[in-house]
């Protein structure tokens, strides 16, 4: 079968999709986006966390066919949706409250790389990509993805999170390296320096 979908703003088409293949395999292997990491293939670990229509969700569990017509968001995408979501003022994904709808999100799209895809030099980041850096939050890297596309959509409906809202939001993604106390540092410092721009952008037009 065929199945059309939006990917980090952009329309793809999918040719000769069979009835047991799942978002995962499409992304990583016909669309050439293998930031989602094929780990469990159980929906228990996290890494290939993409979101759906705003919502998080473990890729390798989503039959292909089930995205057509929908919006899929994959870490690759995260800096230019964090981007849009910042010019229009809160949700880009209309997933929480009193943000754009998802149809508004669709027109947004994704732009290239201002650098080498390769070694990422020069790339600009999403806020929360740039505090798993500054924090420490990343070592073999394997299940990152997961936790920054999850982390993100956390702080998109909740720019404040307790410790509690972000060990409930992460609860889905495993790591075997960090002990996860670097990522909930992450997680804390992108919401403080989110609160900190916030009260900047208000100061200013006082």
């Amino acid at each position: 079968m065929r199945v059309n979908f939006t990917v980090n703003g952009r329309k793809q088409e999918a040719d000769d999709v069979w009835e047991g293949e799942s978002l995962l395999y499409v992304l990583r292997e016909r669309m050439g986006l293998p930031g989602s990491k094929n780990a469990c293939e159980q929906g228990e670990c996290g890494s290939c966390t993409v979101r759906l229509d705003g919502v998080p969700v473990c890729s390798c569990l989503v039959a292909a066919g089930q995205v057509e017509g929908r919006e899929v968001v994959t870490v690759e995408g995260l800096a230019d949706f964090a981007k849009q979501r910042a010019e229009h003022g809160g949700c880009a994904s209309g997933a929480c409250g009193g943000g754009t709808t998802v149809d508004a999100a669709k027109q947004w799209q994704a732009r290239p790389a201002s650098a080498d895809s390769q070694t990422g030099e020069q790339v600009e980041l999403s806020p929360i990509q740039q505090a798993f850096i500054d924090a420490g939050a990343v070592q073999c890297g394997f299940c990152t993805p997961g936790l920054l596309v999850a982390a993100d959509e956390l702080l998109e409906r909740n720019d404040s999170p307790s410790d509690s809202d972000i060990r409930e939001a992460l609860s889905g993604n495993l790591c075997r390296c960090t002990g996860y106390e670097k990522i909930l540092d992450a997680v804390r410092l992108a919401a403080a320096r989110g609160e900190g721009a916030a009260s900047a952008t208000t100061g200013q037009g006082a």
